[in-house]
């Protein structure tokens, strides 16, 4: 079974518990509309290429922390979208939770995804109980504060907001937890792992932050500018979209170099310098030079 399986298999298992037939159906519909069809799927690849490269000793809990992180990323863009956030229309080419289904049924959505997140983890956790403790520890530091993704939403609150602080939290805190928790559900040492994730993950907000500047709202499967709409902090508005690029670049190729050495560094090396080009979006050389 290759990744993607993998990931598709433990979210669609999660996602059934949760919505069986005592959920009340609007509900259990939502759910599914949140989850599927998702977008790359980045987080919880990102995850088990970890979990891989440590030798992937136990992969029904590295399937249940990536599967996890997934959960939440999905929760905080339901959450994310909400009026009194972004007020999105559309989100991954469709309409927006709340868009499709009201307000009241998207803040249940995100808080159920929040749950099933940790549920995922604990129901698995048989498969290597001394594990589930520092996983628990390590996700539940991504997502909430000082330093998680409720800290980067919270930041759009301020009336000053850090550039690096706010990429830190609102995005990369989450991709640090999935490289982290990749280690620890293989049974390696995970404390080498988090720069990779810190790295990827800002590095994922600056492309994201020129998508918003320069993609096709099309392909981007959201209206763009929005962070200008609404008054967001942008590594495009703070570097310009050549200074933009260049630190894109520069935390791609940090986080190669950040890669612990283990039986699978060379691959994880490869995996990750393939999977990051589709961070340089398309049409940017372009637009910078």
């Amino acid at each position: 079974m290759d990744v993607s399986q993998r990931i598709e298999k433990t979210l669609e298992s999660a996602v059934s518990k949760a919505g069986g037939t005592s959920c009340p159906p609007k509900l259990a519909e939502c759910l599914k509309y949140a989850v599927f069809p998702g977008g790359a799927r980045v987080r919880p690849r990102l995850s088990l290429a970890v979990a891989q490269a440590c030798g992937d000793g136990t992969p029904k809990l590295a399937d249940a922390a990536a599967a996890s992180i997934e959960l939440l990323h999905c929760a905080s863009l339901v959450h994310d979208d909400l009026p009194c956030f972004d007020d999105a229309d559309v989100r991954r080419g469709k309409p927006s939770l709340h868009k499709a289904f009201g307000e009241p049924l998207a803040v249940l959505t995100g808080d159920a995804l929040i749950v099933l997140a940790f549920e995922t983890l604990g129901r698995h956790a048989v498969h290597a109980p001394d594990r589930l403790a520092p996983l628990i520890g390590v996700v539940s530091q991504a997502v909430g504060g000082p330093s998680g993704i409720c800290a980067g939403q919270a930041w759009e609150c301020e009336p000053s907001v850090p550039l690096d602080e706010y990429h830190r939290a609102k995005t990369g805190s989450l991709f640090a937890a999935a490289t982290v928790a990749g280690a620890l559900a293989a049974g390696a040492e995970p404390s080498g792992w988090r720069r990779l994730g810190e790295c990827l993950g800002e590095a994922f907000q600056v492309a994201d932050d020129i998508c918003d500047h320069v993609a096709d709202p099309d392909v981007l499967g959201k209206p763009r500018n929005q962070d200008i709409a609404n008054d967001r902090p942008n590594a495009v508005q703070r570097l310009g979209l050549e200074g933009a690029g260049q630190s894109l670049q520069a935390l791609l190729d940090e986080a190669i170099e950040s890669i612990p050495d283990c039986e699978g560094a060379q691959q994880l090396r490869t995996v990750i310098a393939i999977q990051s080009k589709p961070f340089m979006p398309k049409g940017f050389t372009r637009h910078a030079a």
